[in-house]
């Protein structure tokens, strides 16, 4: 039994990682003779490609952004293994009563996010995109806090960005009602995925039949997350017990339909998310160069036979 460790998304479990929870609970990394530990990252000590670096972990979730910088900034080579989602999971969200109306209207509003380079990049492209002035825009630093809806409703801010749709979009107690949220991928945003799933050049390159039999029992996971809600919630529950049911229940059925390209198939990295996405980052600065991007991944370690999903709603 190989001893495999995971770090996830997120500073805690959320429903995106459902699939790795479900394959190791219904046994099928143990059958691919995987002994397999999901982790959170300590902030501390680096960000998921950070621990990859290290050796700390053995696979990972990430965002594309990140490795593509990693790449582009020569850093000891990783390389993306599979897609975990097939569009932005990022939203601006607003309450009503602030009166924005559409992101044009953000300009001379105070808009909470992290302010890092891509960060900086995406707010101007979305403001832009709707015809307001980018440079009018007042930004609130709010580094890796997320601000609920309540938070703006009380004045902390008059709009966030970086908010995940499918997950702290949903948080607080604000009326639905009265909450705007506009996913960036219906806004303007070029396309991405959220989430890549991804490795070391070495260890894949170490141990090329264990990265297979891990993807494919990951497959497996994510359509049965997908097609079993109401067992997915209830083993969600287990891991991440402070978040309400209704949350998590509501969570699952928004994400899971981004687990799946158009062909209905976990895990397909698309070059036409990667390529463009590469050229958008290093024309506005957030990459340096887009020279290797499609070093940056690879779709040889999946199955060639589909794995699809099929999203049904939390019983």
């Amino acid at each position: 039994m190989s001893h495999v460790r995971v770090m996830l998304d997120y500073f805690h479990p959320w429903p995106n990682s459902a699939g790795l929870y479900v394959a190791r609970e219904r046994g099928w990394y143990r059958e691919a003779g995987l002994d397999v530990e999901l982790a959170v990252q300590d902030p501390g000590r680096g960000d998921t490609l950070e621990y990859l670096t290290r050796g700390e972990v053995d696979f990972g979730l990430f965002p594309p952004n990140r490795l593509l910088a990693r790449r582009a900034a020569d850093a000891q080579p990783l390389i993306a293994v599979a897609a975990v989602n097939h569009r932005a999971l990022e939203a601006i969200q607003t309450a009503r009563s602030t009166g924005i109306a559409r992101p044009r209207d953000l300009a001379g509003r105070r808009l909470a996010y992290n302010p890092t380079p891509r960060g900086r990049a995406m707010v101007r492209h979305l403001v832009a995109a709707d015809g307001g002035d980018p440079d009018a825009v007042i930004t609130v630093d709010a580094g890796y806090r997320e601000l609920t809806v309540d938070d703006i409703a009380a004045g902390e801010a008059d709009a966030a960005f970086g908010t995940y749709w499918s997950w702290d979009a949903l948080r607080g107690d604000l009326p639905e009602e009265q909450r705007l949220t506009w996913p960036v991928d219906e806004i303007g945003a070029p396309r991405y995925h959220s989430y890549l799933l991804g490795t070391s050049e070495s260890f894949a390159a170490a141990h090329p039949e264990l990265v297979r039999a891990f993807l494919a029992a990951t497959a497996r996971g994510y359509a049965a997350a997908a097609a079993e809600q109401a067992d997915t919630r209830a083993l969600l529950e287990r891991v991440i017990p402070y978040f309400s049911r209704p949350l998590i229940a509501r969570s699952l059925a928004l994400v899971a339909p981004t687990w799946t390209g158009p062909d209905g198939r976990w895990g397909v990295i698309d070059e036409n998310r990667m390529g463009p996405y590469a050229d958008w980052l290093a024309r506005h600065g957030a990459i340096a160069h887009t020279r290797g991007w499609q070093a940056s991944y690879t779709n040889e370690f999946l199955a060639a036979a589909p794995v699809r999903t099929t999203a049904v709603s939390a019983k």
